[in-house]
């Protein structure tokens, strides 16, 4: 293998694990959105007694966390080699 091969298969791994990651961090942050940003309000809306106020705190909790993991993953992904 030459030098030049060896070079496009180690930025082939580095990009591939970067992207990987990038999925399973994304996949992470779509869960904490539908279970702790959506979910509740779907339950609570359809209770008997509702109480919005802890539900949306969390709900608002969720949505910064998944947002922010999401942010993160874009990031991450600039250091794709060309």
């Amino acid at each position: 293998m030459s030098e030049a091969e060896s070079e496009a298969r180690d930025t082939l791994v580095a990009n591939e694990r970067i992207t990987f990651s990038a999925t399973y961090v994304n996949g992470l942050a779509v869960a904490i959105f539908a279970v702790g940003g959506f979910a509740p309000f779907v339950s609570t809306a359809l209770s008997d007694r509702p109480h919005f106020a802890p539900v949306l705190i969390a709900m608002v909790v969720c949505w910064i966390m998944s947002g922010a993991m999401h942010w993160a993953v874009r990031y991450a992904l600039r250091n794709l080699r060309p």
